[in-house]
């Protein structure tokens, strides 16, 4: 897959092996979201560090909400927008060293 999309589309492909199904998730361009179904708790959670995509669904089709960080990565975009974390696009952070006095 090269291009993002977005739309009422859902690709689906076999895979071999979870090592395979994250190479095949990995290699495109885009990293929006990505979308798991599994009662492996284990899997959950190699998935979830493996996989590039800002957002990850596990068995749930419908993830975002005004609660929650929404963003991606590669070619999806940078930062996120919307919960506590939007806010951290606008702000300049300032390290203050201070020794004794």
């Amino acid at each position: 897959m090269k291009e993002e999309i977005f739309g009422p589309i859902a690709p689906i492909y076999r895979f071999e092996s979870i090592e395979e199904a994250i190479q095949i998730a990995n290699s495109t361009p885009s990293g929006l979201a990505a979308y798991v179904y599994t009662e492996d708790y284990r899997k959950i959670r190699l998935l979830s560090e493996k996989i590039e995509s800002g957002m990850l669904g596990v068995n749930e089709g419908l993830i975002s909400s005004e609660q929650v960080p929404f963003g991606g990565v590669k070619e999806s975009g940078f930062g996120r927008e919307g919960s506590k974390y939007g806010i951290h696009e606008y702000l300049n952070i300032k390290y203050v060293c201070i020794g004794g006095f």
